[in-house]
């Protein structure tokens, strides 16, 4: 299952998406503004980033600009309603890899979005390891080998970062700023309690020490 990240600051559109694309097999991780989309780029890893223009605090070319200056090679469809030949070579050298003018079939944003996973150069690396433990990205499970248990979305995305940042200490203020957009309802007891869930479920397979707890410094696991 690809994972991808829709940013676009326009709800209903985001909701439609997500549900189609979400039938269609595909993992998908939101944002509604440009702040919070560079923070999942810098926390997590996705295999395409639809991106639209704007974005309310910044535009999608600051974007796309500013993540590929830091490295980024995710392939970007960019998402626009403007359509005059000016703007889409301004996205594309922006570093947009695809260009969609609004309004749009989604059948065709499943045909490029196939186009752009197509390419050999695409495949990351969605498999991460500690202490015997392996977390599935895409598939959002987590085993030791022998079994396995299935994680939420969110869950995912709170084991993926501290499995993608080991050695680290993170307070649940800041896991709650790296991991839950910055526009959600999210909380510190939110953080806490999706903590609490997923220690839940290591313990299924005997990992609930994974995470571990320092009450000066936060939570961490140890390569």
């Amino acid at each position: 299952m690809p994972k991808l990240l829709l940013a676009d600051d326009d709800q209903d559109l985001v909701s439609g998406l997500t549900k189609y694309l979400t039938g269609q097999g595909y993992v998908v991780e939101t944002a509604f503004c440009g702040r919070d989309t560079l923070q999942l780029l810098e926390n997590f890893t996705f295999e395409v980033i639809i991106l639209d223009w704007q974005l309310g605090d910044m535009s999608g070319v600051d974007v796309c600009k500013q993540f590929r200056k830091q490295g980024g090679k995710t392939p970007v469809i960019m998402l626009t309603g403007l359509s005059d030949i000016e703007n889409r070579v301004e996205g594309l050298n922006s570093g947009a890899d695809d260009y969609l003018t609004k309004p749009f079939e989604v059948r065709e944003l499943k045909a490029r979005l196939s186009s752009l996973l197509r390419r050999p150069s695409l495949f990351i690396t969605s498999k991460l390891e500690a202490h015997g433990v392996s977390l599935e990205v895409e598939t959002r499970t987590v085993t030791d080998g022998t079994q396995t248990v299935k994680l939420s979305q969110r869950e995912t995305a709170l084991l993926e970062f501290l499995m993608r940042h080991q050695n680290r200490n993170f307070s649940t203020a800041v896991i709650r700023e790296k991991v839950w957009p910055l526009d959600s309802e999210g909380s510190d007891d939110t953080v806490r309690t999706c903590m609490k869930t997923l220690r839940q479920k290591l313990e299924k397979i005997g990992k609930k020490d994974l995470i571990k707890t320092s009450l000066q410094s936060g939570y961490i696991i140890e390569s």
